[in-house]
């Protein structure tokens, strides 16, 4: 019984090959509509998935890899897709190590240490700027937009808090939160960033693009800033 899983996901299986590795694909429902809805271009997507390494389960959910920076797997989340690149709300998402747990491959004790997704493109060079968004979806496709920047994710509004945060803390950092309504996940990656703030080198920004600029309607619909972006086509 594995009880750390970077041990069991990096274990080779006889085709030398370890469970990251075999899992790798572009062929994913995800994969394929970023490029069918005008996202990426074919060559971006590849790119993107490759730098990502993202997986595919045998049910088809695109699994979006938490590798820290130190190249160790954390966990995988597992989320499924329809063909307009929209999530399937009928099924939902779930993890590697859950799914682990149910085949008694990984012990019921466990207790995963997740991290940012995309830790593992922590640059060298300490000039590039980093920017955490909610969503896998919107790092994937902001990576290949926008490239000067690095492009992590924390997974959903209350999925970031300092801890995670903390990798980051020599780097010039933007917070980019989707919008709402009530202006809820402004407010609260505004309080990370300040219980953050005391670790890291240069202030962390939380930027207000999309609660200065954002419509009633827009806010009502809890965009980011990949459906911002694309609605002002």
């Amino acid at each position: 019984m594995f009880t750390s899983l970077s041990a069991l996901l990096h274990h080779p299986e006889k085709d030398g090959k370890n469970l990251v590795d075999r899992t790798t694909s572009t062929n994913t429902v995800f994969c394929r509509s970023l490029v069918s809805e005008g996202y990426l271009t074919d060559q971006q997507m590849r790119h993107a998935a490759e730098r990502y390494r993202l997986g595919q389960s045998k049910d088809g959910a695109v699994i979006f890899w938490e590798i820290d920076e130190q190249q160790q797997i954390r966990d995988g989340k597992l989320m499924y897709y329809q063909d307009d690149c929209h999530r399937d709300k009928d099924r939902n998402a779930t993890w590697v190590t859950a799914k682990l747990k149910q085949q008694r491959e990984l012990s019921l004790m466990f207790d995963p240490e997740r991290c940012l997704f995309g830790l593992h493109l922590l640059p060298e060079d300490l000039d590039r700027t980093i920017v955490v968004v909610e969503a896998e979806k919107t790092a994937v496709i902001c990576s290949e937009l926008y490239p000067q920047a690095v492009w992590m994710a924390s997974g959903g509004m209350t999925m970031l808090n300092a801890s995670k945060l903390y990798p980051l803390r020599d780097y010039r950092v933007v917070l980019f939160p989707d919008t709402d309504e009530e202006g809820k996940a402004f407010q609260q990656w505004k309080e990370v960033a300040e219980a953050a703030q005391e670790f890291f080198k240069y202030p962390i920004r939380v930027s207000p693009i999309l609660e200065d600029n954002a419509t009633p309607a827009q806010k009502a619909a809890k965009i980011d800033i990949v459906d911002y972006l694309f609605e002002q086509r």
